[in-house]
């Protein structure tokens, strides 16, 4: 008896879960988000450095005898709506990055991505990720945010700008795609 009353509510169960999942998946936006970083590791007197070097590590890479396996920097770039440094500023990236690899200039990154202007104004977002910085196109996890960015998931897509390879400074193109 037990067992046939059950079967008479499974079918309404399921259509109570069905209900749930269909709210929210409902309540799941999407938001792109498009900027650019502004990695300064050589800096000037009208462009201080926002990358700087904490460790230094001991190994060197095979294909590049001045960066080592472990070198280590903590960042504090700046984002803009632009490529340019002078188009306005829509936040920072704080976090470090570590070269990783002993055979590959690939890096572990993890930053913030805070913003401070726009619709995102007061939000961020946390990106953990390997970062093979030749690739033309690398995807960056994200894994989390804070505000209106509360719970994000998605990814970014970085592609560099444009690089100096005597200073080592870089801008990156990011487009992220999150949803909340």
């Amino acid at each position: 008896m037990a067992i046939r009353h059950t079967m008479q509510l499974l079918p309404a169960f399921i259509f109570a879960l069905a209900l749930v999942l269909m709210a929210s998946a409902a309540a799941t936006e999407t938001i792109h988000l498009k900027f650019y970083m502004h990695d300064i590791v050589t800096g000037g007197p009208s462009s201080p450095a926002t990358a700087v070097q904490v460790i230094k590590g001991v190994v060197p890479l095979a294909n590049d005898p001045t960066t080592y396996f472990g070198d280590m920097y903590v960042i504090d770039d700046l984002l803009t709506e632009g490529p340019d440094a002078a188009s306005p500023a829509v936040g920072r990236a704080q976090g470090f990055f570590q070269f990783a690899s002993m055979t590959e200039y690939a890096l572990l990154l993890t930053a913030n991505f805070v913003f401070t202007a726009g619709s995102q104004n007061g939000s961020s977002v946390a990106v953990l990720s390997r970062d093979v910085i030749f690739d033309s196109v690398r995807e960056l996890p994200i894994v989390g945010g804070t505000g209106g960015l509360r719970g994000a998931t998605g990814y970014g897509l970085l592609r560099t700008h444009s690089v100096n390879t005597t200073t080592r400074n870089a801008v990156l193109k990011i487009d992220m795609y999150l949803r909340v």
